[in-house]
């Protein structure tokens, strides 16, 4: 019997190749993505399911809750794929920024509104992290990042939320049939970067990326071994994975009272 597997940012990189990939297993799979004519190519050549949404605008991502909900009584998993890193510092139209919006704010919220739809489903909930989570540093009181904001580090700062996010949503959930996990797909040759002003633009974003990147579809490889895995027993919940290996980039990734206190917040902000 299939399974129904969403993939958020599934239009480019490794989401889209993880979804040909278990399109072509059998599975059921529907993506989405931010941009309307991309997630509409990727969706009928993997035979899927699209939707569109911008993770930059809150009220677009309450929607496509509800459309997944309709749309999918069973959610059996959910990956959450989507990110970016961001040129500048930017507001939302929801004021926030934009980098904190887009890979923690946003994704919580999906999650969340779906959370009794997965808890029925037993599902597993897979979140794309980075090991760049080890530059980062969660700061409370400042979730804008307005404090002499710095592109990557605000990034690596999302990372390590996703990481947080996976370590409390297992710890509140995982009684109720949740399975969360968090992994490091490498150093991608996708679009990702490519207009920012970091220097990482000049490896995303030049043909350097051919040499210097995983291809998109071995990085899918190490969600595939996710989505086919047994949770407790190919992977632990509530951990971060590299290479198939469980990881701590750093003292913050590991620290549950800030994990918890790091939901409340997000949740606050989502509900306001």
């Amino acid at each position: 019997m299939s399974r129904t597997i969403v993939i958020t940012g599934a239009s480019d990189g490794i989401g889209a190749a993880a979804a040909r990939a278990l399109s072509a297993a059998g599975e059921r799979v529907v993506v989405t993505g931010r941009d309307p004519g991309k997630t509409s190519r990727l969706a009928a050549e993997a035979g899927a399911q699209g939707f569109t949404a911008d993770f930059a605008d809150l009220a677009q991502v309450r929607r496509l809750a509800a459309q997944l909900r309709a749309a999918c009584p069973r959610i059996d998993i959910l990956v959450n794929n989507a990110g970016a890193i961001m040129p500048g510092f930017a507001r939302t139209a929801d004021g926030r920024e934009k980098t904190f919006q887009v890979n923690h704010l946003a994704p919580f919220l999906l999650t969340t509104l779906l959370l009794d739809v997965l808890e029925a489903s037993s599902a597993a909930v897979i979140t794309t992290a980075s090991t760049a989570a080890s530059l980062g540093h969660v700061d409370l009181g400042d979730l804008d990042n307005t404090q002499a904001f710095d592109t990557k580090r605000a990034y690596a700062t999302a990372k390590l939320e996703n990481i947080l996010f996976t370590r409390e949503l297992q710890r509140r959930d995982g009684d109720r049939g949740i399975s969360a996990v968090a992994f490091h797909p490498g150093n991608v040759a996708s679009n990702f970067a490519s207009d920012t002003t970091s220097n990482w633009r000049f490896v995303y974003g030049t043909p350097l990326r051919r040499i210097a990147l995983t291809s998109p579809r071995k990085a899918a490889g190490r969600l595939l071994w996710l989505v086919n895995g047994t949770p407790g027993a190919t992977w632990t919940p509530g951990l971060f994975y590299v290479r198939h290996k469980p990881a701590i980039p750093s003292p913050q990734a590991a620290d549950d009272a800030l994990a918890a206190a790091l939901w409340d917040r997000t949740a606050d902000l989502a509900a306001a």
